[in-house]
């Protein structure tokens, strides 16, 4: 084939591109009056449920602080041995309602599940807000198998500003080195594209919200 012969079929294929309907159609334009982030319910803990576990994490809805621990306690029994939890404050709460629970300064290797506190629960996306800043440390976010976070109806937030919003309240200009979200249990999909739980945190992620 000339370069003659070859520049013709060139135009022929960029016209043929022009006259396609798809060459021709125009762009949907963005609706810049519309709102950032899709309404919520007024129920947050039922949106903040219902998007978490689908995302693979388990929240328990409880009436209340005694409904709460009288459920962890029969999930802990069921469960795990050695459940540990870093936090003074929570782990009185837990052994005042006899929740198996072992207190430690360094995580040890044997492990089975950690209870931790949060800052916040965004219930648009579903997240656990955690930071550094909490007694717990950064190593029981990730470290344990299964992660136990404890909560209440007031640390709710909608959105996932709110939750920045009552940080930045809260610690002032020292922010904490670590803040992060938690949504679901660690995944990846790295290799070969399959779907593995629990590959660089915990692979369970329990959340238990009172009023």
């Amino acid at each position: 084939m000339s370069l003659t012969d070859m520049d013709q079929a060139r135009r022929e294929i960029l016209k043929k591109l022009q006259d396609h309907p798809y060459g021709k159609s125009e762009a949907e334009k963005p609706d810049f009056s519309s709102s950032l982030y899709p309404p919520l319910g007024n129920d947050l803990s039922l949106q903040f449920k219902t998007k978490l576990e689908s995302l693979g994490g388990e929240v328990h809805l409880c009436e209340n602080e005694q409904y709460l621990y009288g459920q962890l306690k029969q999930l802990v029994t069921k469960n795990w041995v050695n459940v540990y939890c870093k936090e003074p404050a929570l782990i009185e709460t837990l052994k005042n309602y006899q929740v198996p629970v072992k207190e430690c300064e360094i995580i040890p290797n044997d492990i089975e599940a950690g209870i931790t506190g949060c800052e916040a629960l965004v219930a648009h996306l579903g997240s656990v807000m955690v930071t550094s800043a909490q007694e717990s440390g950064r190593q029981l976010f990730v470290y344990p198998p299964v992660h136990i976070v404890i909560a209440s109806e007031k640390q709710l937030v909608g959105y996932l500003h709110e939750a920045y919003n009552h940080i930045t309240e809260k610690y002032g200009s020292s922010l904490p080195s670590l803040i992060t979200n938690i949504t679901g249990p660690s995944r990846t999909a790295d290799i070969e594209k399959t779907l593995i739980m629990g590959m660089h945190g915990p692979k369970e992620l329990h959340v238990f919200i009172s009023k």
